[in-house]
């Protein structure tokens, strides 16, 4: 079916199409809004498709799984993908008011359509390899957005974030070649027929471990996190929020589709290991954000705690944790791109991301500061915001696995999360405006109209949060019945390799 393609092949269309008008500002920006607007028709389609009719799967070059490459759609994928296309065009709209013609000469517009080609593919890949290639595009897309502009910060961000990445991809690659040795193939619907009749259950376990760390690596979990908060905060603010909502949550949907579908064999090593490390993420990335002062900052070290809850309820490995992580990725992508563009309106209208010298927001933009409230305080787990059912979830999974070291972690870590988005209220939105500061863009003095493509983004999102908090059970359903296929991966494999193309 080749609807299963189409989020892969829209972007990677349109960042052709944006190369081909490479002079025209303005055909470029109306592909990037138009473009991503596809890719989110198509994901909502495919998500329909997928919920009707279950696995959807297609064979490139009709070459039947395992030999040929196979695109594989499950209800985690297909939700992960509609999430991608709606990152994609609210931050194609926020790009409108928000990328010089600088950074659209150096490619701006054909790079965020390549970033969200190579996390649709890696979301709907069924092959270990092609999961791989797909996450190299998006190394060398999102480096790319890196270092637009060449300003020091950026480049001393990105050095760390390509590092820290490569080290991941070596990993990565150095697991696949093992894997391979031992099974012989790099399906994964196969790999997960034939490891269940290894007998070396030691070097399986190695190999689980070094997938763990590659992928721990892309999501920003504890301990190799350190290149996310020192890169996030330094390119333009739209790929700020391009990166947070999405880049990271490729690694956690790895290590779901592994966690579940291949290294399943002996949870009781390989997800004692993943839950030690989802308390150590919640904990640090926490910690971080109570000592910064710059708004991008705290949001990039919250990334981090936030990787932990998702990672807790794959760790639990039970049905309600599995819906719990499920729930929490949707959420979490939703939320933390949204702060992400507020934070760039008030850069905007104040000229800093620096906490000290913000202020008035609230008086003189009471929307933008309920804008902002609705977020943090579903960033925080407060009711009735989608945070606060998505912490339900996951805690209430830990009660009952009687998981009580990590139920603590992840209540203390709300608590300490709500502290940081009021210390960002206090000092951004009730404080008065710092001395020094101009305040025209701020009282309207200067009119700005490209504000308006910024608040339709924002908008938009926080209404996504405030539908999933107080209407949130098609999304509990949908969580729910992607639980219920990653802990029966004989669906998929069946899906994969017992039909002919579709």
């Amino acid at each position: 079916m080749t609807l299963v393609a189409l989020p892969i092949f829209i972007p990677l269309l349109c960042g052709a199409l944006s190369l081909v008008t490479w002079r025209s500002s303005l055909l470029q920006r109306w592909i990037a809004v138009l473009g991503t607007a596809a890719l989110l028709v198509a994901s909502v389609y495919l998500l329909l498709a997928v919920r009707a009719e279950g696995h959807l799967v297609i064979y490139m070059g009709q070459w039947a799984a395992p030999f040929g490459i196979t695109l594989v759609a499950d209800l985690l994928s297909a939700i992960m993908v509609v999430l991608t296309g709606m990152m994609g065009l609210g931050v194609a709209i926020y790009s409108l008011a928000t990328t010089s013609e600088t950074y659209e000469r150096f490619g701006y517009f054909p790079l965020m359509h390549l970033l969200l080609a190579g996390v649709a593919g890696s979301f709907l890949t069924g092959d270990v390899f092609n999961l791989y290639v797909w996450f190299e595009v998006m190394l060398v897309a999102s480096f790319a957005l890196l270092i637009l502009g060449s300003e020091r910060s950026q480049m001393e961000g990105a050095i760390k974030y390509v590092t820290l990445n490569l080290v991941s991809s070596a990993i990565f690659l150095s697991a696949i070649g093992l894997l391979y040795g031992l099974v012989g193939t790099l399906n994964m619907a196969d790999i997960a027929v034939k490891l269940a009749e290894v007998e070396s259950t030691g070097m399986v376990d190695v190999i689980a471990v070094m997938f763990m760390v590659a992928f721990g690596i892309k999501a920003g979990a504890f301990p190799l996190f350190f290149w996310l908060p020192a890169s996030y905060h330094t390119p333009p603010v739209a790929v700020s929020a391009l990166f947070a909502g999405l880049l990271t949550k490729v690694g956690v949907y790895a290590l779901f589709r592994f966690f579940t579908l291949i290294f399943n064999q002996s949870p009781d090593f390989t997800h004692e290991i993943l839950l030690w490390g989802a308390g150590l993420t919640m904990l640090t990335g926490v910690l971080g954000a109570a000592a910064q002062f710059e708004f991008r900052r705290i949001l990039s070290f919250h990334i981090i705690s936030q990787i932990g809850y998702m990672m807790m309820g794959l760790a639990l490995y039970t049905p309600l944790a599995i819906i719990g992580g499920v729930f929490y990725i949707t959420h979490h992508i939703i939320v933390k791109t949204n702060l992400f563009l507020i934070s760039g309106v008030a850069h905007r209208l104040l000229g800093s991301y620096d906490l000290k010298k913000l202020g008035g927001l609230y008086k003189e933009r009471p929307l933008l500061a309920i804008l902002f409230l609705i977020p943090a305080f579903s960033l925080a787990g407060l009711p009735p915001l989608s945070g606060f059912f998505a912490k339900f979830i996951i805690i209430r999974a830990g009660i009952e696995a009687e998981a009580w070291v990590i139920t603590f972690v992840a209540l203390l870590v709300g608590m300490l999360t709500l502290y940081s988005m009021t210390k960002i209220w206090a000092e951004a939105f009730w404080k008065p405006v710092p001395e020094g500061i101009s305040t025209d863009k701020l009282t309207g003095k200067v009119k700005d109209s490209g504000l308006v493509y910024l608040y339709i983004p924002i908008v938009l999102l926080a209404i996504c949060t405030l539908l999933i908090g107080l209407y949130g059970q098609p999304i509990y359903e949908l969580a729910e019945a992607s639980a219920q296929q990653l802990l029966n991966p004989a669906g998929y494999i069946e899906a994969v390799l017992g039909g002919g193309a579709q």
